[in-house]
């Protein structure tokens, strides 16, 4: 099932303490797109089918990442992309988001995500592995 775009966005803008819808919407842009470019295949079009179709698109958008980046560098390329973000704001921005994603995705979808992904992505996502 989609998740409603104003549900998405209010999701992500309480998890991320934001103090405007617009800093949870551009957030919700930034690490969407770039975890778009990492995913391919089944995955990459299931987890758009339960995204706002706004984010869907953004998901979609043919950015392709030549190799997936560990979780550092996501982090890292998602600072420089938001204006005025430093790592540990990113960090809590790519939380927010992809804690919001993997709780739209449910829990099948979000492991299969995971496995596309570097090892710890899991953390990112909210979903710790289990060993």
């Amino acid at each position: 099932m989609t998740m409603r775009w104003e549900a998405f966005l209010d999701q992500v803008e309480e998890r991320g303490e934001y103090k405007t819808a617009e800093e949870a919407e551009r957030a919700a842009r930034t690490v969407l797109a770039l975890l778009g470019a990492h995913l391919v295949g089944d995955v990459r079009a299931e987890l758009a089918a339960r995204l706002p179709e706004e984010l869907a698109l953004v998901l979609l958008n043919p950015l392709q990442a030549h190799e997936p980046l560990p979780p550092e560098r996501f982090v890292r390329a998602t600072a420089a992309w938001i204006e005025g973000a430093t790592e540990r704001t990113a960090a809590w921005d790519v939380s927010a988001v992809l804690s919001v994603a993997a709780d739209a995705a449910g829990e099948e979808l979000t492991q299969r995500i995971l496995l596309q992904l570097p090892p710890g992505y899991d953390l990112l996502f909210g979903r710790p592995l289990r060993v």
